[in-house]
């Protein structure tokens, strides 16, 4: 079994956010870092990094996380990482747009606790070894 800590980029312009899912992911065995915003993520992403996880909020200033995420395969960043949309916008045409766009997983932040926010990566993560 693969017991190193899978690496997760977690993209949010909301610090207080991205600093508690940071400390609940990075408790739950993840190797954690994080962009305030995607402008961050993309420099990060450019400095050959490449996360197993990209974890991506929706509504962002500058670009949107479907913005983000398309310029993050227009550009060829981090090929193998698994994208997940972590929104508070639970609408099915957002939900449809992320899965069209080749996202493993969508989770409504305001529906889910961080507890069950991690298990639903986790799970959506185990999905994906599986196929």
């Amino acid at each position: 079994m693969d017991t190193k800590p899978k690496k997760i980029l977690i993209v949010d312009d909301d610090s207080f956010l991205l600093d508690m899912y940071a400390l609940k992911f990075s408790k739950s065995n993840f190797d954690v870092s994080t962009a305030l915003g995607p402008t961050l993520a993309l420099e990060k992403l450019h400095q050959d990094f490449s996360p197993d996880i990209i974890l991506l909020d929706i509504m962002m200033p500058e670009m949107d996380g479907f913005e983000l995420l398309q310029k993050i395969k227009e550009d060829g960043l981090a090929p193998n990482s698994v994208a997940i949309f972590l929104s508070n916008r639970g609408q099915v045409s957002d939900i449809s747009r992320a899965e069209e766009m080749g996202a493993a997983g969508y989770i409504v932040k305001a529906a889910n606790t961080p507890s069950e926010v991690i298990e639903k990566v986790i799970n959506i993560i185990n999905k994906k070894k599986e196929e």
